[in-house]
């Protein structure tokens, strides 16, 4: 093998080490994208998110942790941003950031609010996928 083959599977080796693959599919909120989603009957995760909130970051920090696993390869996490999208979180229902919202299609299967619990997020997650 040569020099440089040898470098470029040292780099592509340290590259799918170091960033955790994700099976959830993660995209900025629209409403059009999630009702398709939504009439495809896919599982979705709303992720109602501010760029200050530290409850948000935790959130996301534990949604990726557990959508790496591929039983979540076909959720679908849509990011809704608190500050610009209001009418967007308003339609829903949600009065708060840090707002969790699953779906199965178009039923929602539960919510939760301002939680960081990683067993209650999974337990969100596993209603929308399950």
């Amino acid at each position: 093998m040569k020099l440089t083959s040898r470098v470029a599977l040292a780099v592509c080796t340290a590259i799918s080490v170091a960033a955790p693959a994700h099976a959830a599919d993660f995209r900025e909120f629209e409403s059009s994208a999630f009702a398709a989603a939504q009439a495809a009957g896919e599982p979705v995760l709303i992720d109602v998110q501010a760029w200050w909130c530290p409850v948000c970051a935790s959130q996301n920090r534990t949604i990726k942790k557990i959508v790496a696993s591929p039983r979540y390869d076909k959720l679908v996490v849509f990011q809704l941003n608190y500050d610009k999208q209001k009418d967007e979180w308003r339609r829903l229902g949600v009065s708060k950031q840090g707002t969790l919202i699953a779906y199965r299609g178009q039923t929602e299967t539960g919510r939760l609010a301002f939680q960081t619990n990683s067993e209650k997020i999974e337990a969100l997650l596993d209603s929308a996928v399950h």
